[in-house]
């Protein structure tokens, strides 16, 4: 049996052993959740959300704990850790408190019938591949709305998170789900597409790479099999004007530098007008150097370590290349810290050039881009020259030219004078190489779903 351990990505060191699945372990796996199905999805809908409730209110007793869990595993300081995790006990608090009208028959117009309405039944057994950036919040968008729904789960998580991804397990069995309802697997994702075919399985949802998803999609297809994908993102950040630059120019870093960068739905590319751009380059040159990595629990540190030094390795090495090949020039940063441990420096990129693969493709790590537009239009043909579709903003004054603006983004979801809002009862999803479909709110109860028509009518 082959085995994985817990790299901490805070010190280098290697951590506890864990023990990967077998392919013949495929079977009583599956065998277990198809036969926890056929009683889970009788089971009322107010016990399916006592689960949610209890769950949700186990997640905020052990923050602590979970918070610990994901800064060894994945480097998350403590204090983002717990906004995480509290945005994954209101996930679970919210399909509890929704679970009557999110599952409600929907009437129809009788058309000839006595009676006609459509309702609303589970799949059956889904499968979830989850990423290690935020092992909590991923799963509870997956879980949520899906055991609310009936279908059973099984979770395959990055191998990085085998301590958070037990607990989701943990958690929903001591919340009272019974056995077999959940299961968490540790396996390759190699392993995944044998998942995917078997007949057992009814649906996949995945988060994660462009690379993972298409292979996922594929077999899906293959098989009749339906399929959620929430992949990368490269999302703009449009400032209108220089009204309030140095606050708008304070959340970008904050939101960009959060998880050390490592956020699909972080702002990325930040496009501003050339009136104001040296402006930008040296307020943005003086708040990215300020930005301090350290481990996950200094509080004093203002960003931790990337996942991996392999991670962190990969992203300072992509930026020397680019440089190299004059794609953009490091104003901050660009460099790993020379210390044990997978930090880099935050990093700000000017001249960037959009068609380069600095400028097209996304980077996962704590690196801003910088670009220059001539007028709005420009800025929004940047935005707009993107395969990725996640998610995007607008920043200004004027309220009504920023929403005007938000408006023709080519993403799943615009913000005006924000960005990566997310909420238990906003959908979430994005559009191109970003994926399909939609998560959360009502959206997150009729992915993996069967609208089931059922129309009465009298003999004779």
């Amino acid at each position: 049996m082959s085995t994985f351990n817990v790299q901490n990505p805070n010190n280098g060191k290697t951590e506890e052993e864990f023990n990967r699945i077998n392919d013949s372990d495929r079977d009583a796996i599956l065998d277990r959740a198809k036969e926890a199905f056929a009683s889970w999805r009788q089971a009322p809908i107010e016990q399916r959300a006592k689960v949610l409730s209890k769950t949700a209110q186990l997640y905020r007793d052990r923050q602590d704990e979970l918070a610990e869990y994901i800064g060894r595993e994945m480097g998350k300081p403590t204090a983002q850790a717990k906004d995480e995790l509290q945005t994954t006990w209101e996930i679970y608090e919210w399909y509890a408190e929704h679970a009557h009208e999110l599952l409600a028959d929907k009437p129809l117009a009788a058309q000839g019938a006595l009676q006609t309405y459509v309702r609303k039944d589970p799949l059956g057994v889904l499968l979830g591949v989850m990423p290690w950036n935020f092992p909590y919040y991923q799963v509870a968008r997956w879980a949520a709305p899906n055991l609310l729904l009936g279908n059973t789960l099984v979770l395959k998580h990055a191998s990085i998170c085998p301590l958070s991804s037990q607990a989701c397990q943990d958690l929903l069995e001591e919340a009272g789900l019974p056995q077999g309802v959940f299961q968490n697997i540790y396996a390759s994702g190699s392993q995944m597409d044998a998942f995917v075919a078997d007949p057992r399985v009814s649906g996949v949802s995945l988060t994660g790479s462009e690379e993972a998803g298409a292979a996922v999609a594929k077999t899906a297809g293959e098989h009749y099999k339906k399929s959620l994908l929430e992949l990368g993102g490269n999302d703009p950040f449009i400032v209108l004007d220089d009204e309030n630059l140095d606050w708008v120019l304070d959340q970008y870093v904050a939101l960009r530098m959060f998880n050390a960068g490592q956020s699909c739905n972080a702002p990325k590319r930040l496009i501003v007008m050339e009136d104001f751009y040296d402006k930008a380059v040296e307020s943005l040159t003086e708040k990215i150097q300020a930005v301090k990595p350290g481990p996950f629990d200094d509080d004093s540190a203002d960003m931790g370590p990337l996942s991996s030094i392999g991670a962190r390795d990969d992203v300072v090495e992509r930026i020397a290349e680019g440089v190299k090949k004059g794609w953009a020039r490091v104003a901050v940063g660009g460099s790993a810290v020379d210390r044990a441990g997978a930090y880099m420096e935050a990093t700000l990129l000017t001249d960037v050039d959009p068609e380069s693969d600095l400028g097209c493709n996304e980077i996962f790590g704590p690196v801003a881009c910088l670009y220059k537009a001539s007028d709005v239009e420009h800025a929004l043909e940047i935005a707009n020259n993107s395969d990725y579709g996640l998610s995007g903003s607008v920043w200004g004054a004027d309220l009504d030219k920023a929403h005007e603006v938000a408006a023709r983004l080519e993403v799943g979801m615009s913000f005006v004078n924000s960005h990566a809002e997310t909420a238990a009862g906003l959908p979430f999803g994005g559009v191109g190489r970003s994926g399909y479909g939609r998560e959360l709110a009502e959206w997150g109860v009729g992915e993996f779903v069967n609208d089931h028509l059922i129309r009465v009518n009298a003999q004779g």
